[in-house]
């Protein structure tokens, strides 16, 4: 058993997760992060995060360089793309992506990836903690034997597993990595306990240790199952007070009095974590037999907002006596989620998508948005200066994202007298729109 005070922490995955969590680890241990992309090392090694989940001031504080990190020093983040650089580490914690397919199939190959990359380097007595979200059962069923087969080692012999799901909510300043409680779990008893001291020396808000591995993974995929249901629901409300020309907002607002009533509101269902996980837990459900109708109805739901939104868009144009085809269109934020640069499985390309299908011209404006990405994920044009949008006169507007800069945008100057503007997010003053989700 590894003695406290002899940890050595490699992050494999420096993303929206990984980060955040190497920089706490780095605090309290040496702690090596590892990312397949070099240009991301060269970025952070330079002090800069452009999911800016870490500010870059933080990361001047933590960041080490090699030679100081192969010292004697027991703090540090050390950040690399050489695999052999980790080689030294006791306890490897993987936080990489488990995105869906085309067609909403859990793809595990980037977890494979990451676990072979640690299984060439796994020694006797190595502890190696997922945090990726999977179906229950995959660490143990997936994973493991993965390690096992490169490294040669037995499971719980010779090395041990544990799983902590992340928590982490991009752009969320408030429920950071240390302040939102920690599930945790160990392939032992033993190792459990090992597992949980690891988190909880770092973790403010305190740790929970889960019985097993199993119920770990499991706790975690029905978090954003239970949020993706919720906000179907409500998406689901909308659409009916709709067509009883009743406003949503105002009546959720209503509900929100009882005190027990969750305060869920209508929207688009993207990014990597609500608009996924569903999935993963449905694919398990229908391996041992059974088929889940309230989830996959949950998703069904979720995923055709986008459309339905568009769709809305162009019926209140049409009472306008608007023409669609050759119309000027302007949709605010294309990033999954308000005040965070993620385009990830962004549903608000839905939106853009089935608008063109109309003839009408789309453009995209959002200031968070990097428009190389979006170019490259999506194809699509960004405009991301502010001066560009004053050169038009649009038809419509649609606030897509609720991006704090919107706020201040005068939408009278880019608008002409009969204008649609629509609101998806209920953000901007019900004054200022004509209608809203």
């Amino acid at each position: 058993m590894i003695d406290v005070k002899e940890y050595s922490i490699a992050v494999i995955g420096l993303g929206y997760v990984g980060l955040p969590l190497a920089v706490e680890f780095g605090k309290k241990y040496k702690t090596i992060g590892f990312d397949i992309q070099k240009e991301r090392i060269e970025e952070l090694n330079a002090f800069n995060d452009k999911t800016l989940e870490v500010a870059n001031s933080e990361l001047e504080k933590v960041i080490v360089s090699k030679e100081i990190i192969n010292t004697n020093q027991n703090t540090g983040l050390y950040c690399t793309d050489k695999r052999e650089e980790i080689a030294n580490c006791n306890v490897f914690i993987i936080t990489v992506p488990t995105p869906t397919d085309k067609h909403n199939r859990p793809v595990l190959t980037p977890l494979v990836k990451a676990s072979e990359s640690v299984g060439q380097v796994l020694k006797k007595g190595d502890i190696v903690v997922y945090e990726s979200t999977v179906y229950p059962g995959a660490t143990e069923e997936e994973c493991v034997p993965v390690l096992e087969k490169i490294s040669g080692l037995k499971f719980n012999e010779d090395f041990y597993a544990g799983y902590s799901p992340e928590r982490i909510n991009p752009g969320d300043k408030k429920h950071t990595v240390t302040k939102i409680r920690k599930v945790t779990s160990g392939s032992t008893p033993e190792i459990a306990e090992v597992v949980d001291g690891i988190y909880n020396s770092v973790i403010e808000a305190g740790t929970f240790k889960a019985s097993t591995i199993k119920v770990a993974e499991a706790a975690k995929v029905i978090e954003n199952s239970q949020r993706d249901i919720n906000i179907a629901f409500v998406n689901e409300l909308s659409k009916i007070f709709n067509r009883l020309d009743i406003d949503t907002m105002e009546v959720l607002e209503a509900a929100r009095t009882k005190w027990n009533f969750l305060p869920f509101t209508p929207g688009l269902v993207g990014g990597h974590c609500i608009g996924v996980d569903p999935y993963y837990l449905a694919q398990k459900a229908q391996e041992v037999g059974y088929h889940p109708e309230i989830i996959l109805a949950g998703r069904r739901l979720n995923d055709t907002m986008g459309i339905y939104i568009a769709t809305e868009v162009i019926k209140n144009m049409i009472k306008k006596d608007m023409k669609i085809a050759g119309s000027k269109i302007l949709m605010l934020g294309i990033t999954f989620k308000e005040n965070c640069p993620d385009i990830r499985n962004s549903k608000a390309i839905d939106i853009y998508r089935e608008l063109i299908t109309y003839d009408a011209n789309v453009d995209v404006y959002d200031p968070w948005a990097n428009a190389e990405e979006v170019k490259h994920e999506y194809d699509l044009p960004l405009i991301t200066d502010k001066k560009v949008l004053l050169q038009n006169k649009y038809d419509g507007i649609i606030l897509a994202v609720a991006h704090k800069e919107f706020l201040g945008l005068d939408l009278n100057t880019i608008k002409k007298p009969t204008s649609l503007v629509y609101d998806v997010k209920s953000f901007l003053p019900k004054d200022k729109v004509d209608a809203r989700l």
